[in-house]
């Protein structure tokens, strides 16, 4: 599972094919009206493209990082000239304008909110261009979305899809760390709250439909915020000493044309960026080896997949990418 700048030019090159076409398209707008019956682009600018908003946003993010990776890859230079076009002051302000609807409260509330602040952690880091600048007036808001939603989610939404808490919490507690100390804390607490006290999972996973594995992405955040030395037996307790780990195997997609069960590709993915990192966390603990094992089967499993049908071509890539950076550290 090395990423190479073959697997980084597929990978762009396949992002570049759908963040700007417009259509399939699945909207997720509130109606106050007939007038609110128009194309997604006219509220959407810069993220009308690829199937729906939230994988536009983070096949951004697929095609910044790559840029920053190989940035003499073929590629660089397409994906520099559309930022370039893409990101402006005028569509930028359009998607705030959208946000800032009393009726947008929900809007791709946490997936799309995580994603989001992740895209602006990683435009930030294109010195050479102006992108981080343009996207912050969005990420803050959506930041300040983050602070208020906490504090009224009196309990975790464990689900493994685009509801599920603990993921947006990794990428907005990323985007957090060097820019909103005052969201910073209130992700750990909040994590902390919903988190520290669970054990023994045995939860009944993969779902049918699901692309994250609940108790993973849970643990994935947990190993970010508690220290190394109560993190450990926290995840003893939760998943190693009943075998749940050793046991998992990546999960079989029927039909990869179908939108929702192609979603399990993604879950193998995430199953195997999430094992990595913990893996890292554990240091030189006896499962860590098979823990590893057991992320490298599930990458393989899904690796070959990422490029081939619409249906998961127009984000799989990004969870690609996270299981390849995760190796690459």
């Amino acid at each position: 599972m090395d990423l190479t700048q073959d697997i980084a030019s597929r990978f762009a090159r396949t992002a570049l094919g759908h963040v700007t076409r417009p259509y399939p398209y699945k909207d997720d707008h509130v109606f106050t009206g007939d007038a609110d019956a128009r194309p997604p682009r006219v509220d959407h600018p810069v993220f009308f493209g690829s199937f729906d908003w939230h994988s536009c946003v983070h096949g951004w993010w697929t095609l910044l990082t790559l840029r920053r990776l190989f940035p003499d890859m073929p590629e660089a230079g397409e994906i520099a000239a559309l930022g370039d076009a893409t990101f402006t002051p005028e569509k930028l302000a359009v998607e705030l304008a959208y946000l800032e609807r009393p009726e947008s409260r929900g809007f791709e509330r946490p997936y799309g909110w995580g994603w989001l602040l992740y895209l602006h952690h990683e435009a930030s880091r294109h010195t050479d261009r102006d992108w981080g600048r343009r996207i912050e007036p969005l990420a803050r808001a959506f930041a300040d979305r983050f602070g208020n939603y906490l504090r009224v989610l009196t309990y975790a939404i464990t689900v493994g899809t685009h509801f599920n808490t603990a993921f947006a919490l990794v990428l907005a507690r990323e985007w957090a760390q060097e820019r909103d100390s005052r969201l910073f804390a209130t992700i750990d607490e909040w994590a902390l709250a919903a988190f520290g006290s669970r054990t023994d999972y045995r939860g009944w996973e993969p779902g049918g439909d699901e692309f994250l594995s609940p108790v993973l992405i849970a643990a994935l955040l947990m190993a970010r915020v508690m220290p190394q030395t109560q993190f450990v037996p926290w995840f003893e307790g939760l998943v190693l000493e009943n075998g749940w780990v050793r046991d998992l195997v990546p999960a079989t997609v029927s039909d990869r044309s179908d939108g929702k069960i192609a979603h399990l590709d993604g879950l193998n993915l995430s199953r195997a960026w999430c094992l990595t990192e913990i893996a890292k966390v554990l240091g030189p603990h006896p499962e860590a080896d098979m823990i590893r094992d057991v992320a490298r089967r599930h990458g393989s499993a899904a690796m070959d997949h990422v490029t081939g049908d619409y249906m998961g071509e127009h984000w799989l890539a990004s969870f690609a990418l996270l299981a390849l950076l995760a190796s690459r550290d």
